[in-house]
C-alpha cells in the first residue's frame, strides 16, 4: 500500500489546465482497483493518492503516466505502508488482509 502525496510546481491556473487530463488518468487506475482515494489538499497545494501496487518500481512506473507528471505540474512523493488497521469494507480491496 503506497501514500503519494503531490505537490504543485506550477501555478493554479497551470494545474487547472491539466486537471480533466488528470482525473482521465485517475479514472483508469480506479477502474483498475490501483487507486483507493484521491484528491486535492486543503489549501490546494497539491494532493494525496492512496495505491494498492505489487512494487513501488510498478507505481513509479504508472505515477509516470500522470499529466501532471509529464506536463512537469507536480512532485511526488511516496510513502510506502503495511495496513494493519482498517474499516471491513476495504477488506476485499486490500487483498482479504486481517
Amino acid at each position: 500500500m503506497f501514500a503519494i502525496i503531490l505537490t504543485y510546481k506550477q501555478p493554479l491556473p497551470v494545474v487547472e489546465a491539466h486537471t480533466a487530463a488528470h482525473r482521465a488518468y485517475l479514472d483508469r487506475y480506479y477502474q483498475q482497483g490501483v487507486f483507493l482515494l484521491s484528491g486535492r489538499q486543503n489549501p490546494p497545494q497539491g494532493g494525496v493518492i492512496l495505491a494498492k501496487a505489487d512494487s513501488r518500481e510498478h507505481l513509479q512506473h504508472i505515477l509516470a503516466e500522470d499529466p501532471f507528471q509529464t506536463e512537469g505540474v507536480a512532485d511526488y512523493a511516496i510513502y510506502e505502508f503495511t495496513p494493519t488497521k482498517f474499516q471491513p469494507c476495504l477488506a476485499e480491496w486490500l487483498g482479504g488482509q486481517t
